[in-house]
């Protein structure tokens, strides 16, 4: 089995895969505090629930955003599995010709998903990842990957709001009855997610003009859900992208066994 994880500033994902199909995902909250020895002691845990022996894994690959976290976790996955991680980073073989001002300051998420989107979806492709930001990435007809935007997500938004205006409660980020809400919170929630979707709808329609030709959209990441129903453009959802893209990237660059995934 192959085992992938994703290291966001959120949650940390891990799935399990199996012959290229994904048998388990785990999430957690990221913690910068944590040593090797409690996040290999709370994975442990974690696979004993669903009965999975750490023995059965021939190979594993982490993408991470929290640099503290990367050395941490990489040690928590060889005194669990005894495989090395391999890293997705500068020096990765991605297939993808990155055209952006500087190619090392492509996150190591982004890439993954732009490796999955355009597997599953091909050429042109924009990747909405909603998750601590909501990134969005064009990867143009020819493969490369050429930019995109981030913006603040969802709940950077609430916490925002709450912090600087003094008489804005906290709220939950869910969807309310209609977009011309009557009460404070539902106003919040309107303008967290109606507000969210129509950006989508509105930067998408951008970087289909700027592309100058029709683009597949696809979104992931732990917000989407409750945004991307309500947006005007049809965009599929494809939560575990990342994890999809880790395994294509595993193939890539490391050794293939019958085992592997």
């Amino acid at each position: 089995m192959l085992l992938t994880v994703d290291i966001g500033n959120s949650h940390i994902v891990i799935g399990c895969y199996a012959d290229r199909e994904i048998q388990h995902v785990f999430r957690i909250v990221t913690d910068s505090m944590k040593t090797g020895d409690e996040y290999a002691s709370l994975v442990y845990d974690l696979f004993t629930l669903r009965k999975i022996d750490p023995a059965v894994f021939s190979g594993a690959i982490l993408s991470s955003v929290v640099p503290p976290l990367t050395d941490v976790f990489v040690t928590a996955i060889r005194w669990l599995t005894g495989c090395e991680a391999l890293v997705v980073g500068a020096g990765i073989k991605t297939g993808l010709n990155i055209r952006i001002d500087n190619p090392a300051e492509l996150g190591s998420d982004m890439a993954a998903t732009a490796v999955a989107a355009v597997a599953y979806y091909g050429c042109p492709v924009i990747v909405v990842d909603m998750g601590t930001a909501t990134k969005i990435s064009v990867i143009s007809k020819d493969g490369a990957f050429i930019g995109g935007a981030i913006c603040p997500g969802l709940g950077i938004s609430a916490d925002a709001l709450f912090r600087e205006a003094s008489l804005l409660p906290r709220v939950s980020i869910d969807v309310p009855g209609k977009a011309i809400s009557a009460n404070t919170i539902d106003c919040i929630k309107s303008g967290l997610v109606y507000g969210a979707a129509s950006m989508v709808d509105g930067m998408v329609q951008r970087f289909m003009e700027e592309l100058d030709c029709k683009a597949s959209v696809v979104a992931t990441g732990g917000l989407a859900s409750r945004v991307i129903p309500h947006c005007t453009t049809s965009i599929p959802l494809h939560e575990n992208l990342l994890l999809e893209g880790l395994c294509l990237l595993y193939e890539k660059n490391a050794p293939r066994t019958r085992d592997s995934v």
